[in-house]
């Protein structure tokens, strides 16, 4: 038997209690079960360094609705919470804690440093586990991982030294994206490009053995220091002739050889380009094509450097190009400065901008490991939500360079490559070797340098799972089925994640990527620091409630779209869910203690054949809409389904049945058990999105079930379609919005209610909207409802609304206190021309008309004409009064 809810709805007090509930009796936890259907997700692990922020909600959001959802469809739901290690962003705050403390990193040492990581981890890592409980999110904590606990790590190590047996990790000297402040490389996918201004200098390079030059615009002249070549295209018949001879270099003794090459082209400025393969990515394959040389010129930190600085050495990079620039100048070479907008790589860690340098590092071959990845996507074995994601990915790996996967910090996984210290041979290997197998030596070096963060992330989906050991949980429950993630983190981690998959298990780690768009401000800008429009979700909790927060992220989203985030949605959310409460604790105080008897649908009233119809419908179009991942319009369409529909409808057509159960008990009891049926359907469509206050809802009115997250999702019933109900019911809708209109439009007082007539000719719809008449008397505000095919008895001053296959009459005299009305539209007449005379007269006051601002005139123009039309409207309707007054 249904118990009552507490008057008002506090999120505050049931929130903390229920997730506790889910946790204790391990709701969330999932164990391999070979009778059911596995579904599997994993958490895009968020930074130990981070707290919750937007995105991070919003995107947990869209994955509980859908765990949540497919655990309520009899799946054996399973989604893996984790953090990532974030190797560069956690070591530069563990950096920044100890200079603080006046202590110096590299005087504390590795093994100390870590020891300090480690503490500071265990110190913060829980942070974000806690602000996402508060969120609501229903993942299986008993296997959080972590990318550098005991299983991940082992999996990491095992797909090294696996990659490198065949041939695909490889150390190289290459180009790569360099940081001069956390002073270690990072992949193409950890730069981010943005646009700055800058200029192109013009800079001549005297052709070696005449008096000619060629010019040349570079947007970084620090780095000419580094020029092995000009380049220029093959076809270009300016320069046909000086292939082969060489250039001077500017501020250099040094001749540098012309060379012809197709990345040149010849349109774009001069049509000639300088070549410096040590500082530039496209130069550094147009070096490799002509055996040209690599010279870097600058140090770690970007100053250039002692070998090739000459009297530039030691300048920081741009105190370098000030210096050379002048030089330029003064020795004649510089021909014109030309302002120029560019995109400049930066870290998007510590937002320096980034210096391709050549080094060597780590890196894994990326020609084959693509194809499978690029394979994936064309047959459909692996799709994107929305599609127009598949040409980013697609792109980014038809196009991608090898991956840099080696960094110069301390935290993170160490590359377990072992160097011989007497004859140099590189041993990869689990562990340490014991000796050389080239030479014997006993004394071997473990490489200094650590993994990139991605290299772990990229495994998680089966790494999570137990692999490289062949579990029980793997075979279950991988492939996993949904990805859910932002579209800015596509090159970052799905596609390492999906050609990783190929590579080690053979298999897609997914069949389907759900990407969301980012949470903006009210103004569409980026949530950011610097901006200081940061939002915090917990703030928005503790104030709103978490269904609240959740409700307002969802709405009006749709896949790879971004959002604005509003307070007023958050308000509009929270009395959505007042809404649901006070509806709820309506029916539940109805209900009290009373049996209801499940009646014949046949025999059912038509607003409860209405009702249970428009359920019914709504159960599969949400359905429909959730398997489409149209998260956020299966929401639209519960919304105004519970708030319209169910809230200030029918519940309204059910009260005069519940109010007089004495007259006509079973009435009482078929629009309960309807109201009964439709709220307990409606919190299990609505759970996924709002769990707390649907929860504790349905906990009160099916307390004999153990929880609505473990009930099952209502199914379509094709039996519960109710056409002919649904065509009564929405005609009386239109009657009473009719007659309501009526009301405001004439001003009628709540207390005057008249008789209303429908005609209607068809004999079906008659009968259906009799039973409607006692209902009508309240939401219409009339005394009765009368039904007649003909316009019989009805007075010709009646009022009509028509309304489809019938005309609503309400007559005049009923509705309204004729003396009354004379006298209020009377005075009205008497307020509009002493409106109209004041307006005219200053618009007839010539000192007005002159002085006065041209647009205060216009507004007392179109104020008097506003004035003369309403005063028209109410002469003409206090004439007509008085002419059926006199009748």
């Amino acid at each position: 038997m249904s118990q009552n809810l507490e008057t008002t709805y506090n999120p505050k007090e049931i929130e903390s209690k229920l997730y506790e509930k889910w946790c204790e009796n391990q709701y969330f936890h999932a164990e391999v079960d070979r009778s059911k259907k596995p579904f599997t997700t994993v958490m895009p692990p968020p930074n130990i360094t981070g707290k919750l922020h937007m995105g991070h909600a919003l995107d947990n959001t869209l994955q509980d609705i859908l765990i949540r959802y497919k655990r309520m469809q009899g799946y054996n739901a399973l989604w893996i919470p984790g953090t990532d290690h974030a190797a560069i962003s956690t070591e530069v705050k563990v950096t920044n804690q100890l200079k603080e403390e006046g202590i110096d990193k590299k005087e504390l040492g590795r093994e100390k440093f870590l020891e300090r990581t480690w503490q500071w981890k265990e110190e913060y890592a829980g942070t974000i586990e806690g602000q996402l409980k508060k969120l609501g999110v229903s993942c299986d904590w008993d296997r959080e991982r972590f990318t550098m606990d005991e299983g991940c790590s082992k999996a990491v190590e095992q797909v090294f030294i696996s990659l490198h047996e065949k041939g695909f990790i490889y150390k190289g000297s290459r180009i790569i994206n360099w940081c001069p402040v956390c002073k270690t490389s990072l992949s193409d996918a950890e730069v981010e490009h943005e646009e700055q201004d800058g200029f192109f200098w013009h800079i001549k390079y005297p052709i070696v053995g005449t008096d000619d030059f060629l010019e040349i615009a570079t947007t970084r002249p620090e780095t000419m220091l580094g020029d092995t070549a000009i380049a220029v295209h093959p076809d270009d018949e300016r320069y046909k002739d000086i292939v082969g001879k060489k250039c001077l270099l500017p501020l250099t003794d040094r001749e540098i050889p012309i060379v012809a090459d197709y990345y040149v082209d010849k349109e774009f400025g001069t049509g000639a380009v300088k070549i410096t393969p040590a500082h530039d990515p496209n130069d550094f394959e147009v070096g490799k094509r002509h055996n040209l040389p690599e010279i870097n010129v600058m140090n770690d930190d970007a100053t250039i450097n002692e070998q090739y600085g000459g009297k530039y050495a030691g300048m920081d990079r741009y105190e370098a190009r000030k210096a050379m620039v002048a030089d330029l100048e003064e020795q004649g070479y510089l021909v014109k400065v030309v302002p120029h907008s560019h995109n400049v790589g930066t870290h998007d860690r510590c937002h320096t901008t980034v210096e391709p340098m050549v080094k060597q590092q780590w890196f894994v071959k990326m020609d084959e490991l693509a194809k499978p990845a690029i394979n994936a996507i064309k047959t459909g074995e692996l799709k994107f939500v929305p599609e127009r994601f598949n040409k980013i990915y697609l792109h980014w790996l038809e196009n991608i360079r090898d991956w840099c996967i080696s960094r110069q910090i301390w935290w993170g996984h160490r590359i377990p490559a072992y160097y011989c210290d007497d004859c140099g041979e590189v041993v990869v290997s689990h562990g340490m070797p014991e000796k050389c197998p080239k030479c014997g030596c006993t004394h071997l070096t473990q490489d200094e340098d650590t993994l990139d963060t991605w290299f772990s992330s990229a495994l998680w989906p089966f790494s999570t799972l137990g692999w490289p050991d062949q579990s029980e949980d793997l075979d279950y429950f991988y492939p996993t089925d949904v990805l859910v993630t932002g579209y800015d983190i596509i090159f970052f981690w799905v596609i390492r994640m999906v050609f990783s998959g190929y590579a080690h298990t053979g298999k897609a780690p997914f069949h389907t990527v759900f990407i969301h768009g980012l949470v903006r401000d009210s103004q569409g800008r980026k949530m950011s620091k610097s901006l200081g429009n940061g939002i915090d979700p917990l703030e928005i909790i503790d104030q709103y409630g978490a269904d609240a927060l959740r409700m307002t992220l969802i709405t009006g989203n749709a896949p790879g779209n971004d959002m604005r985030f509003y307070n007023e949605r958050v308000e509009a959310s929270r009395n959505f869910a007042n809404k649901v409460w006070n509806a709820s604790r309506f029916i539940m105080m109805n209900l009290d203690e009373k049996k209801l008897e499940e009646p014949a649908k046949d025999s059912l009233h038509p607003s409860d054949q209405w009702i249970l119809s428009k359920c019914n419908t709504l159960i599969k179009d949400v359905t429909e809409n959730m398997d489409k991942f149209e998260l956020g319009i299966a929401l639209s369409k519960l919304y105004d389904f519970i708030w319209d529909e169910f809230c200030d409808w029918y519940i309204e057509l059910a009260k005069y049945r519940i109010y007089h159960a004495e007259e006509d008990p079973k009435g009482a009891n078929d629009a309960l058990w309807t109201l009964r049926e439709v709220l307990k359907d409606s919190l299990k469509l609505l759970h996924p999105y709002m769990p707390f206050v649907t929860e504790e809802i349905y906990g009160k009115l099916i307390p004999e079930e153990e929880s609505l997250m473990m009930s099952a999702w209502p199914e379509y019933d094709e039996a519960l379609n109710f056409p002919e109900a649904e065509r009564i019911v929405d005609h009386y809708k239109e009657i009473v919005r009719g007659i309501r209109n009526v009301r405001a439009e004439m001003n009628v007082p709540n207390s005057r209610k008249a008789t209303a007539y429908v005609v209607c000719e068809d004999q079906t719809l008659c009968d259906g909207l009799a039973f409607m008449t006692n209902s009508a008397k309240q939401m219409a505000s009339v005394l009765d409802l009368v039904i007649q095919k003909d316009k019989a008895g009805i007075a010709d001053d009646a009022v009509s609304v028509v309304v489809p296959d019938a005309t609503v009459y309400v007559p005049l005299e009923e509705l309204i206190d004729f003396d009354q009305e004379i006298e209020r539209l009377t005075k009205e007449e008497t307020r509009l021309n002493k409106e109209i005379a004041r307006a005219q007269g200053m618009l007839n006051n010539e000192k007005f008309v002159s002085k006065a601002p041209e647009a205060k005139v216009q507004e007392e123009r179109e104020k008097l004409e506003t004035y003369k039309q309403m005063k028209a409207q109410v002469s003409e309707r206090l004439e007509g009064l008085k002419a059926k007054q006199s009748k």
